[in-house]
């Protein structure tokens, strides 16, 4: 039974992620600012520092279908969002090594992996013809401000599921 839920809290994840916009104040979606919620991404990055162990690859499998539906639900390029998470959850597997799992490191591997995701996508845009914003415009509108709003999100994430997912580790079929 407890391998449902994470698909399932992925799953909501992907739903609120086209209404979170709607959550923020019309202040901030008056002005020019980008806001990009990556709230998968931040719940992935959780997996993979908290539930995924050495030799397995959770986060990855769910980082591929999840970034898929993500690409079926909001994009209209099939694939980009799909490759981007699975190619940053990969670099945090990779970068998890070398730190200890705590809240400081969830909130640096966030950042990292908002950061990497959001230039990958916008080459991949930029490459396609879809973004031809200057790249300082994008920095100052898209990207800072991504990073920041995602941050908070897996600071609010943390707490609530950092230890279930340490817990659900230990339950995991080994």
């Amino acid at each position: 039974m407890r391998h449902i839920f994470l698909p399932l809290i992925l799953l909501i994840l992907v739903a609120l992620e086209g209404v979170a916009l709607d959550i923020l104040p019309s202040s901030l979606l008056d002005s020019n600012l980008m806001i990009t919620p990556h709230w998968v991404l931040m719940f992935l990055v959780l997996i993979a520092i908290f539930y995924d162990r050495q030799n397995s690859y959770y986060a990855i499998m769910y980082a591929f279908i999840f970034g898929l539906l993500i690409d079926i639900a909001y994009t209209g390029i099939l694939g980009v969002y799909m490759f981007t998470y699975a190619v940053v959850i990969y670099v945090i597997l990779e970068l998890r090594k070398m730190l200890h799992s705590n809240i400081y490191s969830a909130l640096l591997f966030g950042i990292i992996s908002i950061t990497i995701a959001e230039l990958i996508i916008n080459v991949i845009y930029y490459v396609v013809g879809i973004m031809n914003t200057t790249w300082t415009d994008y920095f100052i509108y898209r990207l800072i401000p991504s990073v920041l709003a995602n941050a908070i999100f897996i600071l609010i994430l943390y707490p609530i599921f950092a230890k279930r997912l340490e817990k659900w580790k230990n339950t995991q079929i080994k």
